[in-house]
């Protein structure tokens, strides 16, 4: 297990993924935890004194002209916690609470934040020893951050809340026990430190941008492949045609078509066919899904400038000594980022289906109806085809933005709020169902090319087709659909597949 070095300005997303699945743990650099320090005395100088400062000795929100007793600074941010954990419905998945807690540590770590180091400790400590807290899904409008998943985490950091701890829900102080860790009191600052950002929208929005990234390359697999089962022209994705609109994205795929495509025996068996043109789904796959690869590359700067930024509010600024309010607790920039992330995934799924479409119907594949060997005794991947399609139709319903709603809340003060951590719901979503309709054409697909052999693919779709093979078996007679279904998508899911393809097309 590698350890991955919290400075607040250098995390990476390949990082963030090793310390989801508990293969990398963390530690403070000096420099950070020197920065930690003087912001931490910054904020006692000023809670020592009488100048009211915002969360340090007011109250929060609209009430943030009322004064707060220095005898009552700590109930405050105790009393912040417990009142901001009101989120509901599902517990984030372990992997996303554990970047949650991450993502939380490296905002602290860049010493804006005024925390002590010691509690700041506590957390690092959590996350090295595998105590998770319980965080509800439900709650946040991303405005002041991410209120209430941030306060349900921060419970557990004073015995409070819940936690997963070695596979059982714990409560949050028997979780800490049973780790070897004690809860903090929090001091001035603390509770409102803990619960301002937008760390829960970015640790369900990373793990979907990884997994959106690995499925676009393989959306391209999978369109290989029923290009090849179909007998489409390999014309549409020469250099020349891509280099005279200079999309990233259009031309990154174009190049991965012809890694996949090389070698193909199947192509040279159309050459003189007297067809003109494919339908769009297979010759315009470079512009779709550059199109959906360029979305999901902004999705990825706007989240790497996000993790590795002060998110709190008030900022605590040592150099000039001040403690300044603004805004960059405000999930908007996010928000816009996850929503678009959910429509390029929804658009590589679209055109999946249509490509799907063009497989199981024989007035357009030239194939058997279906691509059933006995068809009428036999329905095929007939329903697998309307599977996709539901997918596709419910992902699009989703694909509506939340960046561009917003409901006014705490008294109209905060009165324009980003629904980042909806959006980024909606995109994790969205990922599932786009994980299930690249499962089906991927299995459409290998049925297809199952027709065409022993004449063989490209090498790397055929690395695909092998590997999909290897594991179910074709078609002779129906069977239920769903476990093969759900056995692609675990071969998705575990990197298998596209390892096995990255490898026959190095």
């Amino acid at each position: 297990m590698n350890t991955i070095e919290l400075d607040g300005n250098t995390l990476s997303l390949e990082a963030i993924r090793d310390v989801a699945l508990g293969r990398a743990q963390v530690q403070l650099t000096k420099a950070a935890a020197e920065r930690v320090d003087a912001a931490r005395a910054l904020v006692e100088k000023i809670a020592a004194g009488d100048e009211p400062s915002y969360g340090i000795n007011t109250g929060f929100g609209t009430l943030a002209e009322v004064r707060i007793d220095k005898k009552d600074l700590k109930a405050l941010q105790r009393n912040l916690i417990l009142s901001h954990a009101a989120g509901v419905g599902a517990p984030l998945p372990v992997p996303e609470a554990r970047v949650l807690l991450l993502l939380r540590c490296n905002v602290l770590a860049k010493g804006f934040s005024g925390i002590r180091r010691s509690t700041l400790q506590l957390a690092l400590e959590m996350l090295n020893r595998g105590v998770v807290p319980v965080v509800p899904e439900r709650g946040s409008v991303g405005a002041s951050g991410d209120l209430a998943p941030l306060a349900h985490l921060a419970l557990v950091f004073i015995g409070e809340g819940e936690a997963f701890y070695e596979g059982a829900r714990l409560p949050g102080a028997q979780a800490l026990e049973r780790a070897g860790l004690k809860p903090v009191e929090l001091e001035a600052k603390e509770g409102l430190t803990l619960v301002n950002g937008t760390q829960a929208m970015c640790a369900v929005g990373v793990p979907a941008l990884l997994k959106g990234e690995a499925l676009a390359e393989l959306y391209d697999v999978a369109g290989a492949m029923t290009l090849e089962g179909l007998l489409g022209s390999h014309k549409p994705f020469q250099p020349h045609i891509h280099e005279v609109r200079a999309h990233a994205g259009q031309r990154q795929c174009a190049e991965n078509l012809r890694r996949v495509l090389r070698g193909s025996e199947l192509v040279d068996t159309h050459v003189n066919c007297t067809k003109v043109q494919d339908p769009y789904s297979l010759r315009c796959m470079p512009q779709v899904h550059g199109a959906a690869r360029d979305g999901m590359a902004f999705a990825r700067r706007t989240l790497e400038v996000e993790v590795n930024s002060g998110t709190d509010n008030p900022l605590v600024f040592v150099d000039t000594g001040e403690i300044v309010s603004g805004g960059n607790f405000h999930g908007q920039p996010v928000s816009l980022a996850l929503d678009v992330l959910a429509m390029s995934a929804t658009q590589l799924m679209s055109i999946s289906e249509r490509r799907v479409e063009q497989l199981v119907n024989p007035a357009l594949s030239g194939l058997p109806p279906f691509l059933a060997r006995n068809p009428g005794l036999n329905s095929g991947f007939m329903i697998a085809q309307v599977t996709s399609a539901a997918l596709v139709a419910e992902s699009r319903i989703l694909s509506h933005p939340a960046s561009v709603d917003s409901i006014p809340s705490s008294a109209g003060r905060e009165d324009h709020v980003s629904m980042g951590m909806t959006a980024a719901l909606k995109a994790r979503t969205v990922m599932e169902h786009a994980t299930h309709c690249l499962a089906i054409e991927l299995l459409v697909a290998a049925a297809a090319l199952d027709f065409r052999n022993p004449v063989k693919p490209g090498k790397g779709a055929l690395a695909a087709y092998q590997t999909v093979r290897a594991l179910v078996p074709p078609m002779v007679t129906d069977r239920e659909l769903h476990r093969d279904i759900a056995a692609v998508t675990a071969l998705i899911d575990s990197g298998e597949l596209l390892a096995a393809v990255r490898k026959a097309t190095a």
